[in-house]
């Protein structure tokens, strides 16, 4: 295609193809139609702490609606230790909320916005995203509320570590993006090409690399529960490991190639009441395999804490299955 002459006000003219005035056009038509969706969803949040006398100003960061009532999703770090505090949407109005439930293992926060006539997001479903897919994020970095930008997926499966207390967990499946954030986006969102939110922006990774918690059936679980009881139940093994191959006699009988290895099994634990040692391999739990620590993490969830689960393992040559009781992780 031969390039038509463009004309510029300093009498210069600039070669440019119609197909690149059409491919900057459908970009800036995606990522203006999920602005123009999502914004108005979308605040930034004033958290503040009370004292004596009153409340005082903590912090701020982002978050956004995802029910007409008024429940708001954030980041956990946002809001920890704090007690209530502002959200303020683009079209001016201030509003008062509070905080229903956090879980700093997941950073993921769930609030209440005392307001009428909110407009709610879209929840998307990160397991779908590819890398260099298109992503928008929208938050209120250095204070600036409603800011926009745009950028693609550039990893999936990433791991945040969190802690809360003493223990400690890995967020699994983290969205790494190159869309630019900054202190404040925390809690703000991260959507698809349809204006869906796929992650809700926890951290800066580095310069032009931004850290999303996945929207996915993990996360949706933990936001249900925050939402009903304010808090949500992890169980609780006792053990620490990580993934290791099976051996090949093991291989063939299960129809696996990998496992989790025990590298240490805490004093008192559920695990170490039902004899599960050092060295011993783990190749499924209530049925259901697992190759590294992230799907321990998966399956030991809260429908889980005090009821017997078959762990199975192999020891010494032989694969056995040892009965445990998983009981409901606490602050220690």
């Amino acid at each position: 295609m031969i390039p038509e002459p463009m004309c510029r006000s300093d009498g210069a003219d600039e070669l440019r193809t119609p197909d690149e005035d059409e491919a900057l056009d459908a970009y800036s038509r995606v990522v203006t139609s999920v602005a123009e969706r999502l914004t108005p969803s979308v605040a930034s949040l004033r958290v503040t702490k009370r004292v004596p006398g009153g409340r005082r100003p903590e912090g701020a960061g982002s978050g956004f609606v995802i029910s007409a009532d008024g429940f708001g999703l954030t980041s956990a770090h946002v809001v920890h230790g704090m007690d209530g505090g502002s959200a303020t949407f683009t079209d001016g109005r201030e509003s008062p909320f509070d905080i229903v439930g956090t879980d700093p293992l997941s950073d993921l926060a769930v609030l209440r916005v005392d307001a009428r006539d909110l407009v709610p997001a879209e929840l998307g479903d990160a397991s779908g995203l590819r890398v260099g897919q298109l992503v928008v994020a929208i938050g209120n970095p250095m204070g600036f509320g409603g800011s926009v930008t745009a950028g693609v997926v550039s990893a999936l499966g990433r791991a945040l570590p969190v802690r809360s207390g003493r223990n400690q967990r890995v967020v699994d499946n983290v969205i790494q993006t190159d869309a630019a954030l900054n202190p404040g986006n925390s809690g703000g969102a991260l959507a698809d090409g349809s204006g869906r939110v796929v992650g809700v922006n926890t951290a800066v990774a580095g310069v032009g690399l931004g850290l999303a918690v996945p929207i996915d059936d993990v996360s949706r679980r933990i936001i249900g529960a925050l939402m009903s009881e304010g808090r949500f139940r992890r169980a609780y093994l006792g053990i620490a490991g990580g993934g290791r191959p099976l051996p090949p006699k093991v291989m063939k009988e299960v129809g696996r190639h990998q496992g989790v290895e025990v590298v240490q099994v805490v004093p008192g634990s559920p695990a170490a009441a039902a004899g599960i040692r050092p060295e011993d391999l783990i190749i499924d739990v209530d049925g259901k395999p697992v190759k590294d620590s992230g799907d321990l993490q998966r399956i030991v969830m809260d429908n889980v804490i005090g009821r017997q689960v078959q762990v199975r393992v192999f020891r010494d040559g032989r694969i056995l299955s040892v009965p445990v009781v998983p009981a409901e992780l606490t602050e220690r």
